[in-house]
């Protein structure tokens, strides 16, 4: 019996080859699809799912009250570990963590690279396994180092790395570990672990200050203890151990929401990747569900060539259940050859779809569960494509049939017109959708930056730079290499500290608004191309007191309440500045969010990160690059010369929102395309069913254009009926996105009528091919055909 099945499912796809294809092509690009959204999700929603004790690992987070708002951060106090794990039962380990950049040297090699500082519990709390050395041992030593494989190929090569030594700032650190590369999903990224010894023993004392928030603290707790019994004894530790002073609370993050949900407002998760993940979700659902709704119509609408094979095999005895097992195995044979190409579409097109999204996705053709899956999706698929056409014609009647009385148009036609519009009802909700992710990516990047990145240039700072930092900044200049040249304590594009605790003159005692913080030795507003509103620039060398003086951004000045503020005098930590200049606001956070109020000091003693210096506008870039390595490494030959550009650092902080307007993009365009091959073969088929009445029609007189109008005029209708009801969603969706961002797009009315034009373009010329190759047929053929 299965057999025959085979057969005659085998023998119908042949018979009809164009529709086949059309069919087949559009649940490929379905799959197809659905596979590479499945691929993404599944890498996203996996994320340290690899560790062990992920069940019972946790972050410490801080939660207080700023600009009379309810925030969380993860930056918490240095002594907050050693407390969490002596006094409290239920936590039975606690690490910390801070991550900077060193210069790594072996021999004349000099490299750049990340390490993490970490307490030698990390290894034991967290799954990266060691593929040499001793977990329990290998971050004992203060000078001990461990690697990960790929930083032991690019410090050593081929060479065995363990027990050799690694430079770091004139320290000598020996190789006792070498880690397993970690796995691209994971939240933690370092090329090698130094132990926490390291820093005490820079400093001479480890860090007590409980007001210091400035590294990471990672928490295990007891299989027997619960995150809300913790989070309610360990909320107030700060407010204990500074006897009241600091009122900030602590709590602890799960591991399984590190990724996803990072988001918080008004002290709890609000969201975060999560909400792109559902959204792809959704898309992947939408995209399957179109290419299904391509083979119900196309089945149904062809319903009248198997009507006799129905009322044959009803008449010697078929039961209904047999048909409609027929009919569902035939979908499941075309959603299998489906499934198969969309496969080897997938494997194809998919280092290409990775350079799309800036990720490392792979098919894991190895894991018998992605086969499992992948065979199961198959057969549902194969269901939902299937049901209603297998339903639908096994429901004939033989008297019906063989009468041509069985053709219940209105309700068929309806049927499928209901489908034809839930088809374009998603394509064009997808499309407005993409253009206004388009348009707010591009509102963003068309914000006054409030400096000038083009040539403007910036290195790490090193002892050796900073020493000879007078004689580095002459040469340059005297050079003509740049036309200014300034250290500062962070990039233009991040700050690396805030404060709640300034005060001004006629400051609310109830205001804790949080300013930034950045500092500059001098020359930051013609270096970074800033402008200057009142006063004048911080010049430590012009004005010594400057070393006392302050800068403040606009967006300080109103906070402060002053429209002079010149001479005025702020207060903190223990410190009177002086403010000498007001500059305009510049986007060193989100681009979407509005800009935070800064003071920018020129203390003497402040450690300077960085040398940012701009650029005099050369012919030959690469030439001037040189030029400007030759005098670096002459003022620091044991430090390599890694440059960066501010507006390249600038342009990162649309990477998310670009990767996000790329895959609307994209899949709107599929599902437009998965749309249109549906119509086009329901275009096909109405042409056919009608060709005698057209050849009728033509010789009674009826023009080309007449026909055409006849035969699209239903589509249109069915694509406006679409337009209407999507319009609606797509803007209540899109405005409820938007509201996120303080910085957003408006949603203009030309926006839905393009997408409306667009689409009805695209459909006219979907069905006026068929159309138009109908309307040119000689009526006398149309007259004899079948």
């Amino acid at each position: 019996m299965f057999k025959s099945y085979f057969i005659i499912a085998y023998r119908n796809l042949l018979r009809s080859k164009s529709f086949s294809l059309i069919n087949i092509t559009g649940l490929v690009l379905g799959i197809g699809c659905c596979m590479l959204i499945c691929l993404w999700i599944y890498n996203e929603v996996s994320y340290d799912s690899f560790h062990k004790n992920k069940d019972y690992l946790y972050q410490a987070w801080n939660r207080g009250t700023f600009d009379n708002k309810l925030q969380c951060w993860n930056a918490v106090p240095n002594p907050l570990a050693a407390a969490l794990k002596d006094e409290y039962a239920g936590v039975k380990n606690t690490c910390r963590t801070y991550t900077r950049w060193y210069v790594t040297a072996v021999g004349e090699k000099k490299l750049s690279t990340k390490a993490m500082v970490v307490d030698p519990s990390f290894l034991s709390m967290f799954s990266f396994p060691l593929v040499k050395g001793n977990a329990e041992t290998a971050l004992k030593d203060v000078l001990s180092i461990v690697i990960t494989e790929k930083m032991a190929t690019k410090m050593f090569g081929t060479k065995d790395p363990m027990d050799q030594m690694i430079t770091i700032d004139k320290d000598h650190f020996r190789v006792t570990g070498v880690l397993k590369d970690l796995p691209l999903n994971s939240t933690f990224n370092f090329e090698y672990l130094l132990p926490w010894q390291y820093f005490i023993y820079l400093s001479g004392a480890d860090d007590a200050s409980w007001t210091n928030n400035s590294v990471n603290v990672f928490v295990q707790l007891t299989p027997n203890t619960t995150a809300a019994a913790i989070n309610q004894q360990i909320r107030d530790v700060t407010k204990k151990h500074t006897g009241g002073t600091e009122q900030t609370e602590v709590f602890l993050h799960p591991m399984s929401k590190w990724h996803l949900y990072s988001n918080f407002e008004n002290g709890k998760i609000s969201g975060g990747r999560i909400e792109i993940v559902r959204l792809f979700g959704i898309i992947a659902i939408f995209i399957l569900l179109i290419a299904c709704i391509n083979f119900m119509n196309l089945s149904t609408a062809r319903s009248e060539k198997r009507a006799k094979e129905v009322g044959i095999r009803k008449a010697v005895g078929a039961q209904q259940q047999s048909l409609i097992l027929q009919f569902l195995l035939e979908s499941l044979m075309l959603v299998t050859i489906a499934g198969i190409l969309a496969i080897i579409v997938v494997f194809l097109i998919l280092p290409v779809f990775n350079l799309l999204i800036n990720q490392e996705l792979v098919l894991p053709v190895g894991n018998w569960i992605f086969w499992a899956t992948l065979v199961t999706f198959i057969l549902l698929t194969g269901l939902l494509a299937g049901s209603y056409p297998a339903f639908f014609l096994s429901s004939f009647h033989p008297a019906g049939i063989f009468r041509r009385t069985f053709k219940k148009a209105q309700v068929t036609i309806n049927h499928r017109k209901v489908l034809v519009v839930l088809q374009f009802c998603i394509a064009i909700t997808l499309i407005i959708s993409t253009v206004i992710v388009v348009r707010q990516l591009q509102h963003a990047r068309n914000r006054n930056a409030g400096y000038t990145g083009e040539l403007l240039m910036y290195h790490w700072n090193n002892p050796t730079l900073n020493n000879n930092f007078g004689a580095l900044k002459n040469e340059l200049l005297s050079a003509g290499i740049a036309t200014s040249v300034t250290r500062t304590a962070s990039q233009l594009t991040e700050q690396y500290s805030s404060s709640t605790s300034v005060k001004w003159r006629g400051k609310d005692p109830n205001d804790n608004t949080e300013f930034e913080r950045g500092a500059q030795d001098e020359g930051l507003v013609t270096t970074a191309g800033l402008k200057l509103l009142q006063g004048r620039d911080l010049d430590l060398a012009k004005y010594p007191a400057d070393s006392t003086a302050v800068i403040i951004n606009e967006s300080a000045m109103k906070a402060m309440g002053f429209t002079n503020p010149i001479g005025e005098v702020i207060h903190e930590f223990n410190t009177d500045y002086h403010v000498v200049g007001v500059f305009g606001d510049y986007i060193f956070g989100s681009p979407y969010e509005h800009t935070h109020p800064m003071i920018i000091v020129g203390f003497k003693n402040i450690s300077f990160n960085l040398i940012h210096m701009r650029l005099t506008p050369a012919a030959d870039a690469q030439k001037q690059l040189q030029a400007i390595e030759k005098i670096f490494n002459k003022y620091s030959p044991d430090y390599p010369f890694e440059y960066h550009f501010v507006n390249k650092d600038y342009e990162y902080k649309f990477m998310d929102m670009t990767i996000l307007a790329r895959l609307t993009t994209l899949f709107a365009v599929l599902t437009v395309l998965i749309s249109c091959l549906g119509l086009f073969g329901l275009a096909s088929y109405m042409a056919e069913e009608r060709i005698k009445e057209i050849g009728i029609r033509k010789v009674l007189g009826a023009s080309v254009v007449r026909i055409i109008s006849l035969l699209t005029k239903d589509f249109l209708l069915l694509v406006g009926i679409a337009l209407l009801i999507a319009a609606p969603i797509a803007w209540y969706a899109m405005h409820e996105w938007l509201q996120r961002y303080a910085y957003r797009t408006m949603i203009d009315w030309w926006v839905f009528a393009g997408t409306g034009i667009l689409v009805i373009l695209i459909s006219l010329l979907t069905t006026g091919y068929h159309a138009f190759k109908t309307a040119l047929m000689n009526p006398v053929k149309s007259l004899k055909a079948d």
